[in-house]
């Protein structure tokens, strides 16, 4: 457990780790374009934080807010970007932006109305504290994987289609995308996907791949896809990812949630 280890043993078994996934990265990306790399320190202290960004680590994933919030603020020296990667309740928009760089998970309309109106606030706080306006939210649009139904809804977590794991149904996106485009504030990134629970990773992110060229179409500059974790990273890199969410294979077993 990492709680027994010394901040020299836990730093060297950190450097151990990136560098096997980045290991699995180049391997995958033949020497192409390397994706970004976004470590999900859910779970585990700002300490690590500290040490990643000694390791060159320059994005970090957070589920939570309370808990990004507080790392954020505790590690804001190191300059990192932040990324929200988890299901974001609309009453928190207004937390996000004060630490994230982007939000992964928007799938309603509700939370883009949302975030474009945390964001006009927090420009307007900056303003009158004296700061610097900070640069426009990267908002990726999750998009859920699973199989259809005939009558457009997903189908349940039976074997081959997958637990919910959150995102807008495919044919919601081209309304959200434009309500995301309009919004000041905010700049649509692109799409982001789980793989559904006991689907094949690789056929599931050929489907994001396909219905991130369908966005490209009428929004040229959304090309970014957010997809693949420490366990799949190589069936995302194989179809276009630019984002990979990488948590376990770096930090090691999540600690005990107390």
């Amino acid at each position: 457990m990492t709680a027994s280890l010394t901040p020299a043993d836990r730093s060297a078994e950190l450097s151990n780790r990136l560098k096997r996934v980045h290991t699995r990265i180049t391997s995958a990306t033949a020497g192409g374009a390397a994706p970004t790399l976004i470590v999900v320190t859910k779970y585990f202290p700002a300490s690590d934080v500290d040490l990643l960004a000694g390791m060159g680590v320059t994005d970090v994933g957070e589920n939570k807010d309370q808990e990004a919030a507080a790392k954020a603020l505790s590690v804001q020296a190191q300059g990192l970007n932040w990324h929200f990667i988890g299901q974001l309740q609309s009453n928190k928009a207004k937390s996000v932006v004060r630490y994230a760089a982007a939000v992964h998970s928007v799938d309603r309309l509700s939370l883009v109305t949302a975030l474009g109106k945390a964001m006009a606030a927090e420009q307007s706080r900056r303003a009158q504290a004296g700061e610097q306006p900070r640069a426009d939210l990267d908002v990726f649009l999750q998009v859920d994987l699973r199989e259809q139904t005939p009558a457009g809804g997903s189908s349940g977590g039976g074997a081959g289609t997958g637990a919910a794991r959150g995102g807008a149904l495919p044919r919601e996106l081209p309304e959200l995308a434009e309500a995301a485009a309009a919004t000041p504030g905010l700049r649509l990134a692109g799409v982001m996907a789980v793989a559904p629970l006991g689907a094949d990773a690789r056929e599931a992110f050929a489907r994001l791949a396909t219905l991130s060229g369908e966005l490209q179409r009428d929004h040229p500059g959304a090309d970014a896809i957010s997809a693949g974790m420490s366990g799949d990273l190589e069936a995302a890199l194989e179809n276009g990812a630019t984002h990979l969410r990488i948590g376990s294979d770096i930090l090691g077993p999540r600690p005990p949630v107390r």
